[in-house]
């Protein structure tokens, strides 16, 4: 597939949202604050970064992506679904019993999900294994990772960021979704995680800070990644919670709440402003 521009990136990640939100207001319920968040970066990897082949998606070869956190799937499936894995169409059935599209990323009958993941702090760890069976078995495939900022808090973490720079996993890089909000408030309150920046060097890391909206910047990021040998690269991206809708933006309240009726209209409303915005329209 050829590589996007940048806005072609940035048009793609809103009708991302815009699926999303419909999504979640269909279902009447999901998390969206963080989805919003993270959906520039999912966009950036799965159009211009990973290896990947949505007609044969248990390839061997492929690039793999944990969503660690686990719960932002009003992002990842939209992504999944722009990107040709499976019908938009098929979101309709989010979080329905009618269907296989749970809260939570899984990969038993959803194309292109690589791990079912949900609880917190586990992700990393099994894309910490990918990396590891990838170096073992002499495969070239890359493995990319997304937690978010408050999920830092678990010990797991830590255990699998020691382990993925004891075993030198350069083909591994992780994305910490800095948003500074969690479920119950700001992440600083709640658990502090900072300097992230620090901690990760200290655990022999590569770290690169980066604006998680700035679509040029992550594909820069990405490719310093890449280009990184003998340890793990770890993106900490610098996000807004509820990025795209004004009332969601920077707001806790929105982790993991459904519009109703009439804040959907007006959250869409603004997504589809912006989308005819970056058209020309």
């Amino acid at each position: 597939m050829e590589k996007l521009s940048g806005k072609q990136l940035e048009i793609k990640a809103y009708e991302a949202r815009l699926l999303g939100l419909d999504a979640v207001h269909t279902a009447a319920s999901g998390h969206i604050g963080g989805s919003l968040s993270i959906i520039d970066t999912l966009t950036t990897l799965y159009f211009n970064v990973m290896n990947i082949d949505p007609t044969d998606p248990k390839n061997p070869d492929r690039d793999r992506f944990v969503l660690s956190k686990g719960h932002c799937t009003p992002a990842l499936y939209p992504v999944l679904s722009l990107r040709g894995y499976f019908p938009k169409e098929d979101l309709k059935l989010f979080r329905s019993i009618k269907g296989h599209y749970s809260g939570h990323a899984e990969m038993r009958h959803v194309n292109g999900v690589d791990m079912s993941t949900g609880s917190l702090g586990q992700g990393l760890s099994v894309a910490v294994g990918m990396a590891l069976a990838g170096k073992t078995a002499g495969k070239d495939y890359r493995v990319y990772a997304a937690c978010g900022d408050g999920e830092i808090a678990e010990g797991q973490i830590w255990e699998a960021a020691m382990s993925a720079a004891k075993y030198g996993l350069d083909n591994l890089c992780v994305m910490v979704d800095v948003n500074g909000l969690q479920i119950d408030g700001a992440t600083k309150d709640v658990m502090p995680s900072e300097p992230l920046d620090k901690k990760f060097e200290a655990f022999n890391w590569n770290v690169i800070k980066v604006d998680g909206h700035d679509f040029d910047a992550l594909l820069n990021a990405f490719e310093a990644a890449k280009a990184c040998k003998g340890k793990p690269t770890m993106l900490l991206l610098q996000t807004t919670k509820g990025k795209g809708v004004s009332f969601m933006e920077n707001n806790y309240g929105w982790h993991g709440k459904a519009p109703n009726d009439e804040q959907y209209e007006q959250a869409k409303a603004e997504v589809e402003a912006k989308l005819a915005e970056l058209e020309g329209k």
